[in-house]
């Protein structure tokens, strides 16, 4: 029993670290430790004794790790085990900078020992190592080349997914993915990351984030496209965008103004009538269209024109349908009053 309580000690005081390490989204490196006050305060030995051995990891000082768990081993001697060998490998490794042996060091600590008291901090510290990962950490690559490991960040935090689909930190592996994907601008994959959160049945904050995320996507997708150009592209994402805002405001209408939700729904409709616009301009200037309208009597370029009009009333682009109409009606009657004179 006191074994089991000790351990439990430990466990709690390396989720405190981690949690805190992985509190900031900052790229984590050797050095920049987290706030350890909440744990030095205390007046427990063995609690302080280990709070320092973790400064040392998160500070690079492989030497005083390695002494602080030999003396930690030697004044505790009921917390030893194999389990607790690996980790101190694990911590070295981590301590050494080498961030994909030192998940692998945790790998095994998991695998050989499934049911230690230690897999919750294991967990964390692999979370910590994926979230360094997605915040730019370097990899390197064939003993020659140093890439940033966003792919092996992504591998990381699926894997703590997979492993406890259910648990909190999985939660938190989700959004880490999802977000580290937006900043980057690969909004597609960071949509369905944010629709994997949403699928976990998530309420209250996190099913809120997932659905203003996925209308943010969808409308990323589009406006990733040069502005002048985006008529052109395939409008499917921004009809997801609205319905998504306008299923956020019906269910939070209390947040729909703090997010400005109104506005970018405007936006969007603008955009979707200017899509509209660009097709009938496109009617309008190509030569296939006068043909199109010998041959089956409607001019396409017209229909488009009053389908901005119809759809769109009150935007920018009904306005201009509006005047390219009548401007094509009055050059009309115009030319028919000059063959008529």
């Amino acid at each position: 029993m006191l074994q089991y309580r000790i351990r439990l000690l430990i466990l709690t005081l390396l989720t405190l670290l981690s949690a805190s390490l992985t509190a900031s989204a900052d790229t984590w490196r050797l050095g920049q430790g987290p706030d350890f006050r909440p744990v030095s305060d205390s007046n427990d030995p063995f609690l302080m004794a280990a709070s320092r051995i973790e400064q040392f990891v998160y500070k690079g000082q492989t030497q005083a790790v390695q002494d602080g768990f030999e003396k930690l081993k030697k004044d505790f001697p009921e917390i030893t085990g194999p389990d607790l060998d690996i980790f101190i490998e694990a911590e070295i490794l981590l301590s050494q900078g080498k961030f994909t042996k030192a998940y692998r060091s945790y790998d095994k600590l998991l695998i050989q020992h499934p049911y230690s008291e230690l897999r919750e901090a294991v967990t964390d510290r692999q979370f910590a190592i994926g979230t360094a990962y997605l915040g730019g950490q370097k990899k390197r690559i064939l003993s020659l080349f140093n890439i940033k490991g966003y792919a092996e960040g992504v591998n990381i935090m699926e894997r703590i997914v997979d492993r406890a689909p259910d648990s909190a930190i999985a939660t938190d592996a989700i959004i880490a993915v999802a977000e580290n994907y937006e900043q980057r601008q690969k909004y597609e994959e960071a949509y369905y990351k944010w629709e994997e959160l949403s699928i976990q049945g998530q309420t209250g904050q996190f099913a809120k984030k997932a659905m203003l995320s996925m209308a943010r996507c969808m409308h990323a997708i589009y406006n990733k496209h040069p502005e002048n150009k985006r008529p052109f592209y395939d409008a499917s994402n921004l009809e997801t965008a609205k319905t998504l805002y306008e299923e956020f405001k019906k269910v939070y209408p209390n947040d729909a103004n703090d997010f400005g939700i109104d506005e970018i729904i405007s936006q969007i409709i603008e955009q979707l009538a200017q899509k509209q616009l660009s097709i009938a301009q496109y009617y309008q200037r190509t030569s296939g269209t006068q043909k199109a309208s010998d041959e089956s009597g409607i001019d396409p370029a017209k229909l488009y024109f009053n389908m901005v009009i119809e759809s769109f009333p009150d935007s920018k682009a009904a306005k201009t349908a509006n005047k390219i109409l009548n401007k094509n009606t009055d050059s009309k009657e115009t030319k028919n009053e000059e063959r008529k004179s």
